[in-house]
């Protein structure tokens, strides 16, 4: 629906698109999707330290560290991928935000594929369940980039087709019909393009309005050719790890990338954000990206330095997690009308979810402490998401202040 039918007088939606009739967990996506996603992360990382403890599994198609996998990715960065596009695209677009109805309906698909992936031992009926919510979500940022002739965003939608696709070649993989890894590659680079591309836009932007308000001189460079370069080696390195992921070249391109990345975060004057934990933390996940590219690079480079493992939860458990981290707490705060500050609670989820992070990169390193450091990691990390749920919870179900 365009916003011209509020000025027309459209009664059914409120100044700010939003149903009036809907409660307000159901008001724009970010709010059921994110609460989702901190409860899904909060849990799951438990069960799957419990199964790799006692060689348990579950019914569904899934092996258990396959299911791990799965769920972290199209799980939990599924939702918050939801809750950003989808209050992302009426800013976009000019049209109204996804309310009401059809917004439960997108989340009861996302939670069926949870339930589905975790108990439906039938692989065909487990696949068509679990594909339902990002095929549909995809199709639903597709009409309103196409409705609103949003060119410049349809590469976003673009990438979603690919992590709807990546899912489908994971329960593939998991019947036995394709090789192994391709499917990870896929969605884990469609995650780390969103974040060069989606966290290249805000992290400078909402750098330079903070600063600008503070009257600093040394404001972050506009986006140029060092900008266009480090996207464009991160999207040829990306596409090389997918299809090449053992070739001298991709190895050289992730580190270059991963160069390249530094440079540009190092343009953005992050060292000015220090006093403001919910700015700096932006930062912090952009570096998080960085470093992970050049550990995977160094991997391929020099086989057995730097254990796969290692490099993958550098850009899983580190860039991923601080940078949705980064952005839900922002979102949330922001779009229900609060001031957009850490308070203690806030800065806590970022330090447990950071050290738990890098505990889990460090881990595979020490051979007698792995699987107390193992521990540490996920109780830090699982944690942290725990934490946002408890903090934000009125905030995400509650009435806009």
């Amino acid at each position: 629906m365009p916003r011209r039918r509020l000025r027309e007088g459209e009664r059914t939606r409120d100044g700010r698109g939003r149903l009036r009739s809907a409660r307000p967990l159901l008001h724009y996506g970010f709010r059921p999707f994110f609460l989702l996603a901190g409860i899904h992360a909060a849990a799951a990382i438990p069960l799957w330290l419990w199964f790799f403890a006692n060689g348990a599994a579950l019914p569904g198609p899934f092996p258990p560290l396959s299911w791990h996998v799965h769920e972290m990715l199209f799980g939990y960065l599924g939702a918050v991928i939801a809750g950003f596009i989808l209050t992302a695209i009426p800013n976009w677009t000019g049209r109204l935000p996804l309310s009401g109805t059809p917004l439960a309906v997108l989340a009861l698909l996302w939670l069926a594929g949870r339930l589905a992936t975790a108990s439906v031992s039938v692989p065909l009926a487990a696949t068509f369940i679990d594909l339902s919510f990002p095929v549909v979500l995809a199709g639903a940022v597709w009409r309103e980039i196409l409705a609103g002739r949003n060119w410049r965003n349809a590469p976003v939608a673009l990438m979603l087709t690919l992590f709807a696709l990546a899912n489908g070649l994971h329960h593939g993989e998991a019947a036995g019909l394709l090789q192994e890894g391709l499917a990870i590659r896929l969605a884990l680079s469609v995650a780390a393009m969103l974040m060069a591309l989606i966290g290249g836009r805000i992290v400078p932007s909402f750098t330079r309005n903070w600063l600008v308000k503070r009257g600093a001189r040394a404001l972050p460079a506009a986006f140029g050719l060092l900008d266009k370069a480090a996207l464009g080696t991160t999207a040829i390195a990306l596409v090389g790890w997918i299809t090449l992921p053992e070739t001298t070249f991709t190895g050289t391109a992730l580190l270059l990338a991963g160069i390249l990345l530094f440079a540009r975060l190092s343009r953005w004057q992050g060292w000015q954000t220090g006093r403001e934990a919910i700015l700096l933390i932006l930062h912090i996940g952009y570096a998080w990206l960085a470093g992970a590219l050049l550990l995977i690079g160094a991997g391929i480079l020099a086989p057995g330095t730097i254990p796969a493992s290692a490099a993958i939860h550098a850009l899983t458990a580190g860039a991923i997690a601080t940078m949705t981290l980064a952005v839900m707490t922002r979102a949330s705060l922001g779009h229900t009308g609060r001031d957009i500050r850490a308070d203690g609670w806030t800065a806590a989820i970022y330090l447990m979810a950071n050290a738990g992070a890098l505990l889990r990169v460090i881990a595979p390193f020490a051979a007698q402490g792995y699987l107390p450091l193992l521990a540490a990691a996920g109780t830090l990390w699982s944690g942290a998401f725990l934490l946002f749920v408890l903090r934000y919870w009125r905030v995400l179900t509650g009435p806009r202040l």
